[in-house]
């Protein structure tokens, strides 16, 4: 089996361990409003879908879940919320830096531009790793499974989709990578995953 030049990953629930809470949490704590009304303004309206399809950017994120919980949202208490839902798995990153000595290593997440633009900040063990090469779906107006994603993705990255092997812990990503010409696999766990990357030649067996 030809070696892949790209190994690419999805972000939460791969790289890192994501919970819902946490964020709600933490957002309701900075701004004084409820649990329920962070849930209403941020996901529940769609507001976070149109982020990561890129309608709206990181400003009008802000602004608009600002009007929605009748004070002012920062920057900063979006990243802190973020990063609090966030840790990295460390199992998953020493697998993806073992195997950076074969391949080129990238990011395709579904989220907005603020991920991308404040990945350090956001998760900073993953940083070193990826850093440049973190793409989100808000960049293409597209999002995961959709296989033009994936394609454009690519496409930036000057990797044909036959030479990527792509990682998501969701099955349909992982056909929707398919579909787009990439080797994919569902990602269960790090046992999993060292079969996988030792099978394409990323790592010693």
């Amino acid at each position: 089996m030809r070696r892949p030049a790209l190994l690419l990953f999805d972000l939460d629930g791969v790289l890192a361990h994501y919970e819902h809470a946490p964020r709600l949490r933490a957002l309701a704590e900075r701004t004084g409003a409820s649990e329920a009304a962070v849930a209403e303004a941020l996901f529940e309206s769609g507001l976070e879908r149109e982020a990561d399809l890129g309608r709206i950017d990181t400003n009008g994120v802000l602004v608009t879940l600002g009007e929605r919980l009748g004070v002012p949202v920062s920057l900063d208490d979006c990243l802190a919320a973020r990063a609090a839902a966030m840790r990295a798995n460390d199992a998953v990153l020493a697998l993806a830096s073992a195997a950076a000595r074969r391949a080129r290593l990238a990011i395709l997440t579904n989220n907005g531009l603020m991920l991308r633009d404040h990945f350090e900040t956001i998760c900073p063990p993953l940083a070193p790793l990826f850093a440049g090469r973190v793409f989100c779906s808000a960049q293409f107006g597209l999002a995961k499974p959709e296989p033009e994603l994936f394609r454009r993705c690519l496409a930036q990255l000057g990797v044909a989709p036959e030479e990527a092997l792509f990682f998501d812990d969701k099955p349909d990503n992982a056909k929707g990578a398919r579909r787009a010409g990439l080797r994919a696999h569902t990602y269960r766990d790090e046992a999993g995953l060292r079969a996988h990357l030792v099978a394409h030649d990323l790592l010693e067996p």
